[in-house]
């Protein structure tokens, strides 16, 4: 399966051809049934918390699509559900187990010629925290941004940790429910 991703050169290899490994992570994001859907307020008041203890105008919790990432939560972005994957900071930080962190993205050699560095939104600092399930699938990130480059503590850093397991513990509970909805079905099917 490939992308019809207007770059080209294979910038973003990793869009290019999805590997057994990533169909796997997509197929996880999916199973929560949350892309698409209307912002929970479980998920709102972590971005919230987030973006209080860094002290930063932009938190997010967002899912790590095939083609986007959709945010499951943005408080500091009006209006703004879902942005591009490529050239992907949360593909990034799902890429890895531990958190990332830009001090100061029009320094940082991996962040230099981004959109959100050079564009309008002027990203300068940038932290977020993988969201892993139970079963070890990253789906996306806990992250705060700034127009300012800065330093985090050790004790922020691992706040966002906890704030990421906390969304993986939100997305279990609703699983289960959406398991059991789906048995219910199942049964009344089976007894009319």
């Amino acid at each position: 399966m490939t992308n019809n991703s207007p770059v080209s050169g294979g910038a973003y290899e990793y869009l290019d051809n999805i590997s057994l490994d990533e169909q796997r992570r997509l197929d996880a994001v999916r199973r929560y049934r949350l892309v698409d859907q209307p912002v929970e307020d479980a998920y709102d008041r972590i971005a919230f918390v987030a973006g209080a203890i860094f002290e930063t105008p932009i938190a997010t919790v967002s899912l790590v699509e095939q083609d986007l990432v959709w945010l499951a939560a943005c408080q500091g972005l009006t209006g703004v559900r879902s942005v591009g994957r490529e050239p992907g900071l949360c593909a990034s930080v799902i890429a890895q187990d531990d958190v990332y962190v830009i001090n100061n993205a029009a320094v940082d050699p991996r962040t230099l010629e981004h959109p959100l560095v050079r564009g309008e939104l002027g990203l300068r600092f940038y932290a977020a925290a993988p969201i892993r399930t139970h079963d070890g699938y990253r789906l996306g990130t806990v992250n705060v941004i700034d127009n300012r480059p800065r330093e985090a503590t050790p004790r922020q850093l691992k706040a966002l940790e906890h704030l990421a397991s906390m969304v993986s513990d939100e997305l279990e509970l609703r699983l289960m429910v959406i398991r059991s909805a789906a048995a219910e079905q199942r049964m009344r099917q089976t007894v009319s």
